[in-house]
């Protein structure tokens, strides 16, 4: 099977994964799913629950799989993973390989500001370490930097790029991605 070439964007929590991949399809005319809301539209519940039931185990093989078959899926789209989408390691080689992987990065006052103005972080973003939300942004961020680096065609940092500034960055990467 042949697959068209997908935009994944993998980050942190709030690095701006779903608003940018919005803007992104658009712009590109292609179909955005975000992986987190698709999870919870399956199971029919929020993430905070799935983890309260079955722990972020049973969640991280709902995310793989999940993450697995929208890479073998025929048509292009720009998916938003989960901050955690990068730890299911032995996928992202050939993600990489095939698909523009964009790691979006953003510094820890922003991710934490971010985290704490919207109103959905305790519902869609349970904690990970059982610590409060914005204290485990730096230690986790820590664990994860090596796998998003490794993962990722490119970088962009969102601390303090507008969306629309991002996005044209993006396209072009695509572009010059589907043309190679």
């Amino acid at each position: 099977m042949t697959t068209a070439r997908k935009i994944f964007l993998i980050g942190y929590r709030a690095t701006g994964k779903s608003s940018i991949g919005r803007a992104l399809a658009a712009r590109l005319e292609l179909p955005f799913l975000d992986m987190d809301q698709e999870i919870e539209q399956r199971a029919g519940q929020p993430i905070s629950a799935l983890v309260a039931a079955g722990g972020w185990e049973a969640f991280r093989r709902q995310e793989q799989a999940l993450l697995a078959e929208l890479a073998d899926r025929e048509e292009a789209l720009v998916i938003a993973t989960g901050g955690g989408a990068v730890l299911h390691q032995a996928l992202w080689p050939q993600l990489k390989a095939n698909h523009l992987v964009v790691w979006l990065t953003a510094d820890l006052a922003t991710i934490a500001a971010r985290l704490a103005s919207d109103p959905l972080t305790m519902s869609q973003r349970p904690s990970l370490t059982g610590q409060a939300v914005e204290a485990e942004i730096a230690p986790v961020l820590a664990e994860r930097e090596p796998l998003y680096r490794a993962s990722a065609n490119c970088v962009v940092d969102t601390t303090a790029t507008p969306v629309e500034t991002v996005v044209e960055q993006l396209v072009a990467a695509y572009r010059q991605s589907t043309a190679d």
